[in-house]
Formats: structure tokens, sequence, C-alpha cells
């Protein structure tokens, strides 16, 4: 039997069930790091499918900033008030 690649149980753990890269992190076994590097690739290779990864995007606690650049970044600090509380980005894979 063929072993999944990280990027399908990426995909197997965000169908229909969001999380954050943190939350992948720990259902996949690999750096959080590693996930954002993963789930850039995922969203380019369901653009041609069926299926399609929906990012919410980062958002500041402190003001609510949301119109970060990159929404799949993990950014340090808000760019409107500086705060370093932020929410991450949570990801889902969905039908189209």
């Amino acid at each position: 039997m063929e072993e999944a690649t990280t990027r399908q149980r990426i995909v197997d753990a965000l169908r229909g069930e969001p999380a954050t890269p943190r939350e992948l992190s720990k259902r996949v076994g690999v750096p959080t790091s590693v996930v954002y590097d993963h789930v850039r690739h995922v969203a380019k290779s369901l653009a041609n499918d069926d299926e399609q990864l929906l990012v919410a995007p980062p958002e500041c606690k402190e003001c609510g900033f949301a119109g970060f650049d990159d929404p799949l970044s993990a950014p340090s600090r808000c760019p409107e008030c500086n705060c370093e509380r932020l929410a991450e980005p949570q990801l889902v894979v969905e039908s189209r």
C-alpha cells in the first residue's frame, strides 16, 4: 500500500474541517513553517481540480486588521497598530 504524501495528508485534513497552520502541523506531524510551504503548493494543484483551498486571512486581535498582502503568511505584527497578537489564517478545502 502506498503511503500518502505530506500534501495529500494536508488536503485530507482540510476537507470540510477548517484548521490553522499550527493545528495542521500537529495533525500531519510536520513543522508549522513546512505547512505554509506545502499549503502554497496545495492551492496551486487544486486550482485545476474540482476542489479549492479557501483561506481566511490572519487577523489582528487588537484592531481587527485583516488586509494582509499575502493571506498565506505568518506576519509578526499588525501593520496598522504594530500589535503582535495575530490570529493565524484559517484554511479549508471545499468542493467548487
